[in-house]
């Protein structure tokens, strides 16, 4: 069974950081390509940041760029999202998932989701 696990979310001040954790489970991590997305009570989803597993090429939004990093471990099989110099419109759920590619994944064409962690930003 496919697991993705998010965890990292809470409550920050403007201009705190916060590090979200993916960890994933029952899949080749190498064959994937993860992404973080988010989505605000009465907004659409939107993509937020993606790495390819196996080449490591990343995808950020416009929105976090410059603020927020994504990285992976691959001997952790987990996917970071570094988040710093939040703002109040960061606040979302952010949810991760995982599909067959990079374009694919950013796209939001994902073969798994894994269940949201709440980041709130107080301004």
């Amino acid at each position: 069974e496919v697991q993705l696990q998010a965890s990292g979310g809470g409550l920050v001040q403007a201009g705190g950081s916060l590090r979200l954790s993916c960890a994933a489970s029952g899949l080749t991590f190498d064959d994937y390509a993860i992404g973080w997305f988010r989505q605000a009570p009465g907004k659409e989803r939107e993509v937020v940041s993606c790495v390819s597993t196996s080449d490591r090429t990343t995808y950020v939004a416009d929105s976090v760029k410059g603020r927020f990093t994504i990285s992976s471990d691959n001997a952790k099989n987990t996917v970071y999202l570094q988040m710093n110099d939040l703002k109040p419109e960061d606040t979302s759920v952010y949810y991760c998932a995982a599909g067959s590619d990079l374009s694919r994944i950013v796209a939001g064409f994902a073969g798994y989701w894994g269940q949201g962690t709440l980041v709130t930003v107080s301004s």
